[in-house]
């Protein structure tokens, strides 16, 4: 007798291609669908809500403040770690999903880590350097592939995989959009790394502060609506819309 059923599906374990796609709808550019307009909401929505906005922008905050008057490393890079925790026990608390938290905490306990162990305010930015640097190079292999990432997580969202490749308007706006957000990383690195180098930790984390959420929601809202130009569009083919006669 087979052991085929409901229940066999329901374990079935999600292939790559659709844990990647579950990972682009939870991401910020999957909270508006292809070809639908965005609002003030769901830029709101992307980045977190106001809790999320909250917990982006704090912990970093808190230690430039810190760090500025003080100049007590300890002080400036122990203080983030404690916000961070309490944020994942508020999430835990309200019984909301506590991973946003806990990875901003991960981020927030190794950055501190760093510099502690090094003894360096400056490397408390190391790990978000890093993170830059890793964004810029795959956006740049994509393009490199010619699979540009923005079309990959966008043909993900429509369910048109190939859609990108077969219609030169798509292809070109995710391109746009690829090379954007190529810009953004370059830039932030083209910033941070001298400030990093030259040791000048306020410069620094003043700029990593506005190079941060603002840019990226910025920048999240041009792509939405260069992709909701592109996909808004019937495709190559499509039969016309039947037209009203009279009666």
């Amino acid at each position: 007798m087979s052991d085929a059923g409901p229940g066999r599906d329901a374990e079935r374990q999600p292939t790559f291609h659709e844990a990647f796609a579950q990972a682009a709808r939870n991401a910020g550019i999957g909270q508006v669908k292809p070809g639908e307009t965005p609002s003030g909401s769901s830029l709101l929505r992307a980045i977190g809500g106001v809790r999320g906005l909250i917990e982006s922008i704090l912990p970093g905050l808190a230690f430039l403040v810190i760090y500025t008057f003080t100049k007590d490393l300890v002080l400036a890079v122990v203080a983030p770690v404690a916000v961070s925790v309490v944020f994942v026990l508020v999430r835990l608390v309200t019984r909301s999903a506590p991973m946003p938290a806990v990875a901003g905490l991960l981020g927030v306990g190794v950055s501190a880590a760093l510099a502690l162990f090094t003894g360096r305010a400056e490397d408390n930015f190391l790990v978000g350097i890093a993170i830059n640097t890793v964004c810029l190079i795959v956006l740049l292999v994509s393009l490199i592939l010619r699979r540009p990432l923005i079309g990959v997580i966008v043909g993900l969202l429509a369910n048109d995989p190939a859609g990108y490749r077969s219609d030169p308007a798509k292809g070109r706006v995710v391109l746009v959009a690829t090379w954007c957000w190529v810009g953004l990383f370059a830039a932030r690195l083209l910033f941070e790394l001298p400030l990093y180098l030259a040791g000048e930790t306020t410069l620094l984390g003043s700029v990593k502060l506005i190079m941060g959420v603002p840019l990226y929601a910025g920048l999240l809202w041009v792509t939405w609506l260069l992709v909701r130009a592109a996909y808004a569009k019937p495709t190559a083919g499509a039969d016309p819309a039947p037209s009203e006669t009279a009666g």
